[in-house]
């Protein structure tokens, strides 16, 4: 979300800063400012940085960008004037004029229910669910087959380790898998989050958040003391969501296939 409000700020000449501030409870952990190319605060801003949510700035540059296209509308021709055509004096009717009907009156259409809001749904996955996470792996470029989806799904669940989808009208738009492991160095079991995808049709409307909030919520009912997440080097919006959920990179990781 950063990333995409630092290029809407850049598309109107000004610059998105962001809180140096790293440790998540912290007072301004995750605030951001404006400020024009010269450095002067524009939004947002206070005497010791940045100050505002990523919600305000982004609710600040949509208005500033409908103030824009509203100024441009000032700059529109207008329509030439036409003289009035004069007409002819109406003529007396040679006869009684004839009785002005009725109006009739208009008949009332009936007014359209709306259309049910769409229902979000967060939910254990079932083997029957395979064929729909198999499209969403492969938004990660991940090559698996719906039969072996479907196994491990089972055996994952039988295991009492049952991976998490979110369904919207009841269709999987959305998963999240975890993982548990116990690590020498480590007093609690290690929980992991595998994997995060959801539907480009309906991302940025809080479901991944949903899915993440879930899984900790299993995981930390697991008894685990901490959550990791391995994520793709290319992946930098999924890297800026991770950070926004207060999540921090502390390590690299390494893999060898056998």
């Amino acid at each position: 979300m950063l990333d995409a409000l630092a290029d809407s700020a850049r598309n109107r000449g000004l610059k998105l800063v962001r809180s140096r501030v790293r440790t998540p409870g912290k007072r301004r952990f995750g605030k951001v400012g404006l400020t024009d190319k010269a450095g002067k605060a524009v939004f947002g801003m206070d005497a010791k940085g940045p100050a505002a949510k990523p919600e305000e700035v982004e609710l600040y540059l949509r208005n500033l960008g409908a103030k824009d296209w509203g100024a441009s509308l000032d700059v529109a021709v207008m329509p030439r004037k036409r003289k009035p055509v004069k007409q002819a004096p109406p003529r007396e009717p040679a006869n009684d004029p004839e009785p002005a009907p009725r109006p009739s009156k208009p008949k009332s259409k009936p007014t359209p229910e709306p259309s049910p809001e769409p229902v979000l749904k967060i939910r254990n996955a079932k083997p029957g669910d395979a064929s729909r996470m198999v499209e969403l792996m492969k938004l990660l470029d991940h090559d698996v087959s719906e039969k072996g989806v479907r196994k491990r799904v089972a055996a994952l669940a039988k295991s009492d380790m049952p991976q998490i989808v979110a369904t919207l009208d009841k269709q999987v738009v959305g998963l999240v898998g975890i993982h548990t492991m116990m690590a020498i160095h480590r007093e609690k079991p290690v929980g992991r989050i595998t994997i995060l995808v959801v539907e480009e049709r309906v991302r940025d409307k809080g479901i991944g958040r949903m899915l993440v909030d879930a899984a900790e919520k299993r995981l930390r009912k697991l008894g685990c003391g901490m959550v990791e997440i391995t994520s793709n080097d290319r992946l930098t919006r999924a890297h800026a969501f991770y950070r926004h959920l207060g999540y921090e990179r502390t390590s690299m990781r390494f893999m060898k296939k056998l």
